[in-house]
């Protein structure tokens, strides 16, 4: 008998994080390893957990996360967005909580590009009158 699975897509900066929820007991896999193992910070790790403690549902499901891209804060907002999604498909109800938390915008910032003639975005060259 096939094991009911919610699916769910989040995007963050470069990162993108593919999301399957999974009724269980509470564990969080990412690209194989266990989440206390891939992020070392704990204000990430918080980050990954909000949705689940936002809609009251940690604990009840499994949640795996292949994710790539990107660095480590980019790939920690990618599965909250990822799981955020997730959820909606559980119970339709969560909607409010999340969206009112600001769970299931996609953050839409994203680094600019370098310019010719500057030695950055915005840095230019240091002036020098003579």
């Amino acid at each position: 008998m096939a094991q009911v699975q919610y699916y769910g897509t989040g995007r963050r900066k470069n990162s993108v994080a593919r999301v399957h929820l999974v009724p269980g007991d509470g564990n969080i896999t990412v690209n194989g390893r266990d989440l206390d193992e891939y992020f070392d910070l704990e204000t990430l790790k918080l980050v990954v957990k909000q949705p689940l403690n936002e809609t009251g549902t940690e604990g009840q499901y499994d949640v795996k996360v292949n994710v790539n891209g990107g660095g480590f804060t980019g790939q920690a907002g990618a599965i909250r967005h990822g799981i955020a999604r997730a959820l909606l498909d559980v119970d339709p109800d969560f909607r409010q909580p999340l969206k009112r938390a600001g769970f299931l915008t996609r953050d839409a910032r994203m680094k600019e590009r370098k310019k010719y003639g500057l030695k950055a975005a915005r840095r230019a060259p240091q002036f020098s009158k003579r």
